[in-house]
């Protein structure tokens, strides 16, 4: 399946191409952005093999990752979408479409997340209709479990992810 491209009230949601690259990798590197992901920054070559499986996902799963840029201004918001990661993790998420999302620092607190998430599922649910939906949050990322539980999530469990404590959540089709 081809990649869509969304378009809510502000924001743009297309299949990631070589020309968000740089933009994307400069998100991945700023520490603000991935103080919840238990890491260092991603290096350049990190960030290249996210777009390379952002893109694949799409032709293989027929899901994946989005390009969120705005619409008026064209200035690059972050990543929405969906894969199927085969993490090992307990509970298993395998066969699941799991959403994620990351947005640059600058678009923090703006609601992007919220509108670009929502657009997201509203994809999801009439192109797969999959019954579950789950995620998976640093627990102490207070913003993206209030995010996710604004658009219909609800927890799930607790659990640990290299090493990190994480909240599993879900949300049923409605």
């Amino acid at each position: 399946m081809s990649a869509p491209t969304l378009t809510t009230a502000r924001l743009t949601l297309a299949p990631p191409t070589l020309a968000d690259f740089e933009d994307s990798r400069a998100m991945w590197a700023d520490p603000v952005v991935i103080r919840y992901f238990g890491r260092d920054p991603f290096t350049e070559e990190e960030s290249w093999t996210r777009l390379m499986r952002a893109r694949g996902l799409w032709e293989v799963l027929g899901f994946g990752y989005w390009a969120v840029r705005e619409t008026a201004t064209g200035r690059y918001v972050g990543e929405v979408g969906f894969a199927d990661l085969r993490r090992d993790l307990e509970p298993s998420l395998h066969g699941l479409p799991e959403m994620g999302w990351v947005l640059a620092a600058w678009a923090h607190g703006q609601g992007f997340g919220t509108e670009a998430v929502r657009a997201g599922l509203a994809w999801i649910d009439e192109a797969l209709a999959p019954e579950i939906v789950p995620c998976i949050i640093d627990v102490e990322n207070a913003p993206s479990i209030a995010l996710a539980t604004k658009v219909g999530f609800t927890l799930k469990t607790h659990a640990s992810f290299k090493g990190s404590p994480i909240v599993v959540m879900e949300r049923r089709r409605p």
